[in-house]
């Protein structure tokens, strides 16, 4: 089994990102042969005016991945513009597919609409789903971890893929999602945890401003006293201890909410007994991590290299069974280069 993901680069992750992706990523890397990507070509779709921040951004967020538990000894952990062959892919696939292939991909009006502060009507965003493609297919994926939400942006994958078998033999699997069933996070005040919404805990986030936050974070409306009962299911905490609690602690919240039998302050108390010392964990790693900078550079070099390896394979055989030759090269001591001399 093969797997192939990505994350654009946007600086430090959150509790959202480590329980919606990395975590199934950590586990995967037992099992699979694994690739994880920066994003970093796709960053710019949406933010192409100012890239100023994705060079620090991109090594943030690795920093996170491994003190999540990335192996870099177990995965292959690259970026997604040191692998030429993305590009090249991304071109070649542009020429068969059809453009109402990407017009109906949900995300192209919803992204439009939601960023209306940026001009979008660019071939980059309309053509961002085809390039997801091509990072998939480049290294023949068998499967892909997805939740519901991106089984649009898979299936298309899977029909490039199917239209280039067609017309020129077969050479890329058609990757099956590994559905992941992504948790409930939401942010402090009451909305899906996201940097955009300044509503974030960090991945190994300080206690003091763990605490902080929790403390002050949104919680059932309808609770507006004491004695007042709640629904937990509107709460974002109740999410948290979903993820962090035991399920006999869970029993307690929810019979504790619904008959205001505790007060949020509690419920919030519980919580940071078990969220503080995972969040201490992981800050023990960042810093771990951190002290050893060329490390990560070493990572991204060694990853970025085995991915061109796998890549440039593969883009041998979508160019000959396109009947392409493959480009020149530009090294003037390339035995090609002398021969065409």
């Amino acid at each position: 089994m093969r797997v192939v993901s990505g994350m654009r680069p946007t600086g430090r992750l959150h509790l959202g990102n480590l329980h919606g992706a990395l975590t199934k990523w950590v586990e995967l890397q037992t099992t699979a042969e694994c690739f994880f990507f920066v994003a970093d070509w796709h960053a710019l779709t949406t933010n192409y005016a100012d890239p100023s921040n994705i060079q620090s951004d991109q090594r943030e967020m690795v920093v996170d991945w491994l003190s999540a538990g990335l192996d870099p000894k177990r995965c292959t952990i690259f970026v997604q513009s040191q692998v030429p062959a993305h590009a090249e892919l991304f071109l070649l696939l542009g020429m068969l597919t059809p453009n109402p292939w990407l017009e109906r991909v949900p995300s192209f009006k919803e992204q439009q609409q939601e960023l209306q502060d940026r001009e979008l009507n660019t071939y980059g965003f309309l053509g961002y789903p085809l390039l997801q493609t091509a990072d998939i297919i480049l290294y023949r994926a068998t499967h892909v971890p997805v939740g519901q939400d991106q089984l649009a942006h898979l299936e298309l994958t899977r029909e490039v893929a199917r239209r280039f078998n067609h017309l020129y033999g077969p050479l890329f699997p058609e990757p099956e999602p590994l559905l992941t069933k992504v948790p409930k996070v939401w942010g402090t005040d009451g909305r899906k945890m996201s940097k955009s919404y300044n509503n974030s805990i960090w991945m190994g986030e300080a206690e003091s401003s763990t605490r902080q936050k929790i403390m002050e974070a949104t919680t059932d409306p309808a609770r507006k006293r004491r004695q007042d009962p709640g629904e937990p299911t509107k709460c974002g905490i109740y999410y948290l201890h979903q993820l962090y609690s035991s399920a006999e602690r869970i029993q307690e919240v929810e019979a504790g909410c619904r008959s205001a039998g505790i007060g949020c302050v509690d419920c919030k108390k519980w919580l940071l007994e078990k969220l503080l010392p995972a969040q201490a964990e992981l800050e023990s790693r960042r810093a771990d991590v951190l002290r050893e900078p060329d490390v990560i550079d070493d990572v991204l070099a060694e990853g970025s290299a085995r991915a061109r390896e796998v890549a440039d394979a593969t883009m041998e055989e979508a160019r000959r069974a396109m009947k392409l030759t493959g480009p020149v090269p530009s090294s003037p001591e390339s035995p090609l280069v002398k021969e065409l001399e």
